[in-house]
């Protein structure tokens, strides 16, 4: 888990039951704010701390990039979880809409970083990797957390899903959808190489101190919002973080 202590919005790390308490949690608070807590450990003047990541760690060649600058002066690099509801909630309320504003600005890579705890985590990271293999990475990306309801969510809308079955029926609609070769995609999902990749980035991930889901970098350092409250201090943390680096 990470360091955070807050049952909300805490990095993806303990015991399954633990998880499940924080989706009903967030579930929760989202029906009746649409306000979630965002507590990471840190003050808000600090919102990237610690010693930075050595880039040969954090971004490979074959790395996924979401979106690149020319120039790569601001890297940004997230290690998520596609069944993790963090990082989906990361994913709708920031990193969606940053990577749209910030393209062309920033170079934007994701990395896997599954978590035992979610069954479907793998599944989903390997049909995103075999996309990527036919140069639709960034397509089911979108696709597996813009749907994310319909695969990672169990049938009571709270608990995390346990149904591999209808995930890979889902995902093989998904991969449809994007005009993939689904037969190379079935093999592909199932490739040494996919799974090779999917293992470095753990590794990699665990190299720079990586716990918990997710967990984003910039430039280098760890990126803590701080005891933000709203998605919108949350996006002013991150982007007041990026726009500083960019302004450099």
């Amino acid at each position: 888990m990470s360091k955070n202590k807050n049952p909300v919005t805490a990095k993806s790390g303990l015991s399954t039951n633990v998880i499940l308490t924080i989706v009903v949690v967030v579930v929760a608070v989202v029906v009746i704010g649409g306000v979630l807590l965002f507590s990471r450990g840190g003050s808000e003047d600090n919102a990237s701390s610690g010693p930075a990541v050595a880039a040969e760690i954090l971004r490979k060649p074959d790395s996924n990039v979401l979106t690149s600058a020319p120039d790569n002066k601001v890297t940004v690099v997230e290690f998520l979880d596609y069944q993790c509801p963090g990082c989906r909630s990361y994913y709708s309320g920031l990193t969606k809409q940053v990577e749209k504003d910030y393209a062309g600005k920033i170079t934007f890579i994701a990395r896997n970083f599954p978590l035992g705890m979610h069954p479907l985590a793998r599944p989903a990271a390997q049909a995103a990797e075999a996309a990527g293999v036919q140069g639709k990475y960034k397509e089911m990306y979108h696709a597996l957390y813009d749907n994310y309801d319909a695969w990672a969510v169990a049938a009571d809308g709270q608990n995390i899903s346990t149904d591999e079955a209808k995930a890979r029926g889902l995902f093989d609609q998904y991969a449809q959808q994007l005009g993939l070769d689904l037969n190379k995609f079935h093999q592909d999902m199932n490739s040494p190489q996919v799974n090779a990749k999917i293992d470095a980035d753990v590794a990699d991930g665990e190299k720079a101190g990586v716990q918990g889901t997710p967990t984003i970098f910039i430039n280098g350092k760890e990126f803590d919002a701080g005891d933000v409250q709203t998605f919108q201090q949350l996006n002013d943390a991150f982007r007041g973080e990026v726009d500083k680096e960019l302004a450099k």
